[in-house]
Order: structure tokens, then C-alpha cells, then sequence
């Protein structure tokens, strides 16, 4: 029998929030039916018009496989060169090129924890060795204090081939200055390749729009799938150094961005107002709920974003609980918390649903 390369056969599956639709199936449930809160997208899209965009989109022409509209229209909006963007099917994919591009068999990578799983699964299926940070959940504030961790890292940082950093973090919604990573860490250790997720950035009440393109070893890598609510589609970008670009544009896939997505991206970015009145509405819904479930006697965690995590005992159970009243949360087992479940706010009557249900399953 033919055999996988031997560090591949031990890379565990990815395990994401949204729908298991087998489990679904099992329940007799259909998607439909369920709200979604273990999701972090913007339950207020996808921004106007853009359906129609995608109805409009020629299904028999294959895309540009260079994404130039979308490319140029990113670089408008963060004020740097095409060739300092590349454009992926979601953050995902991007991770596991930036993985490919950068990672040899024995390369050392750096992942403070708790945070988002693919960037353990990217460096681990290229065979390099991952360090893990991690930190009592007892440990009250300094859990997901990320410049500790980073304190506590030392010297180890200079040592290593690449970082992994995801700001605003998941699960927790910590975040720290982006000019504190670029000109502190990323230029004391020039030959660590940082990889600074920024998914979540424009879920900040205050967003940071500037990216570090100009320093050589830093990839900034964002997702339009949920800010836009364009998850159905699966798109994402990164932007950095052109020479790095110029290495993840050689490694990806051809056409690895449908047509459909990006028409969506590049019109949804001139709907800008929509999202920032979307997120300051998130911001106020987010208060209610978290209100809403401190009546509860339940402490949700501070966060910067419209998510957060909950200490509800046995985060799988409670999710069970709720998924029979059809309400999904993220049991955050994955994240090595068995004892949370990471919960992203909704419009206000989906929130209201949600702490019916809780009433009823604590």
C-alpha cells in the first residue's frame, strides 16, 4: 500500500465553528432552522447589492487567476502596490501557502496558544517542529495576555523560522498594536517570518487600517469572509513584502479564486460605510447579550470584538443543550478549554433567542 509521508498520518483533522451538516442530518435538523453563534461573521451581511453582483457574474468564463480588480482595489484602500497583495479561497489557504512557501521538514514555528488551529495544522502537515505557549485558564489575567507570552518567549524568537500570531486573537478577541509587532518583534528578529492573522481587525470598534506591507518579515493575512458575510464564497488576502508575495503567488493554485468571489470582494469594498455602521451596531448588540447572560450568572470574558468566550462547566455539553433548541455555539474542546464555549453576537432578536435558551439549559 502506498504511504503517506510519515508526519502527515499524525496531523490532526481541522476543527472549525458553523454547521456539521452530518450532524445535523442525525438530529433531523436542517440548517435552516438554526441560528448560528458559533460563527464569527457579520450577521448583519452581505453588504447591498452584492447578490445581485453575483447573479450577474458569467458562470461559463473562467477568472482572472490574477485577481487585478480585486488586487487594485485592495491596494486603493490600504494605500500600497498590486504587487504587495495576493488574494486566496479564505485565510485558510493562505496559511497552508504561507506554510509551503516558507516551511522546510524541521522548521521551527512559535504559536502563542490558546488561538485559531490552522496554524499548527499548516506547519505541522510541512514537517516543521511547533512550539506552543500555553496558559493555565486559571491563570486569571494573564490567559490570553499576549505580550506576556511574548516576554516569556525570550530569546526563543530569534531562533525560530516563523510566528504565528493571530490579532484580534480567536477565541478570546485579545489584541495588541499592530506597530508593536512590526517594529518591536519583527524587526529585532529580521530572519523570524511573521504571520500576523488579522481576520477579525475590522471587527475592532477602533480599526486599525494601517498594515505593515513595507517590512520584509511580516505577512498580514485578512478574510473578507467575515466581515462582508461572504462565507459562502471563501475569500481572503494577504499583503506584505512583494518579494514574499511574490513567493506565495509562485506556490498557490491557478484560479484559486472564483469568479463569483470576487466580483462580491471587489464591489463589497466600496461599502465601507455599510460595514462601520454594522460593526459599531454590533458593538451595542454585543453589550446587551453579554448583559443578558451576567443575569444568567455566567462571566463572559472581556473582548475586544464582537466575540467572546463563557465558562459554562462542560462547553459540549451546554452546546448539545442548546442545539436542541436550535441554537449553535462553539464548544471550544479544540482550543483546549473543554470549560468555554465561544459565543459571536447576532442581531438583537437573535440574541434574545439565545438567552431563552440558555434560561432553559443551565
Amino acid at each position: 500500500m502506498t504511504k503517506t509521508k510519515p508526519h502527515i498520518s499524525v496531523v490532526p483533522p481541522a476543527q472549525h465553528g458553523a454547521f456539521d451538516y452530518a450532524e445535523l442530518a442525525r438530529l433531523g435538523m436542517s440548517p435552516d432552522e438554526i441560528i448560528d453563534f458559533s460563527v464569527n461573521s457579520n450577521p448583519y451581511g452581505p453588504p447591498p447589492g452584492i447578490r445581485e453582483i453575483v447573479e450577474q457574474t458569467p458562470l461559463e468564463r473562467y477568472p482572472d487567476r490574477e485577481c487585478i480588480a480585486l488586487r487594485a482595489k485592495l491596494a486603493e484602500v490600504h494605500g500600497i502596490g498590486i504587487d504587495q497583495i495576493v488574494v486566496g479561497n479564505g485565510t485558510a489557504e493562505l496559511l497552508q501557502l504561507i506554510a509551503f512557501a516558507f516551511l522546510e521538514r524541521g522548521a521551527r514555528v512559535i504559536i502563542p496558544e490558546t488561538t485559531f488551529g490552522e496554524y499548527e495544522r499548516a506547519a505541522r502537515l510541512m514537517g516543521a517542529e511547533v512550539s506552543r505557549l500555553r496558559w493555565d485558564p486559571d491563570a486569571a489575567h494573564l490567559l490570553f495576555d499576549l505580550e506576556a507570552k511574548f516576554i516569556h518567549l525570550g530569546e526563543s524568537m530569534a531562533t525560530s523560522n516563523m510566528v504565528f500570531l493571530c490579532n484580534p486573537n480567536n477565541p478570546d478577541g485579545s489584541y495588541i498594536l499592530p506597530d508593536w509587532i512590526a517594529n518591536d518583534w519583527a524587526r529585532r528578529n529580521p530572519d523570524t517570518l511573521f504571520v500576523v492573522d488579522e481576520a477579525y481587525a475590522q471587527f475592532l470598534m477602533e480599526p486599525q487600517t494601517n498594515i505593515s506591507a513595507n517590512v520584509p518579515n511580516v505577512i498580514v493575512v485578512r478574510s473578507m469572509t467575515k466581515d462582508y458575510a461572504l462565507a459562502g464564497l471563501r475569500l481572503g488576502y494577504a499583503v506584505g513584502h512583494p518579494d514574499v508575495i511574490e513567493a506565495l503567488r509562485r506556490v498557490r493554485p491557478a484560479w484559486n479564486v472564483n469568479a463569483l468571489a470576487q466580483a462580491a470582494g471587489t464591489a463589497a469594498l466600496d461599502q465601507s460605510d455599510w460595514l462601520r455602521t454594522t460593526v459599531v451596531q454590533l458593538h451595542r448588540d454585543k453589550t446587551y447579550l453579554v448583559n443578558g447572560l451576567r443575569a444568567l450568572d455566567l462571566k463572559p470574558l472581556p473582548s475586544n470584538v464582537h466575540f467572546f468566550l463563557v465558562n459554562v462547566s462542560d462547553g459540549a455539553a451546554f452546546r448539545s443543550k442548546l442545539l436542541h433548541h436550535q441554537i449553535m455555539v462553539r464548544d471550544c474542546a479544540s482550543f483546549g478549554l473543554p470549560e468555554y464555549v465561544r459565543i459571536a453576537t447576532r442581531t438583537p432578536q437573535d440574541n434574545a433567542r439565545l438567552l431563552d435558551a440558555a434560561r432553559l439549559c443551565l
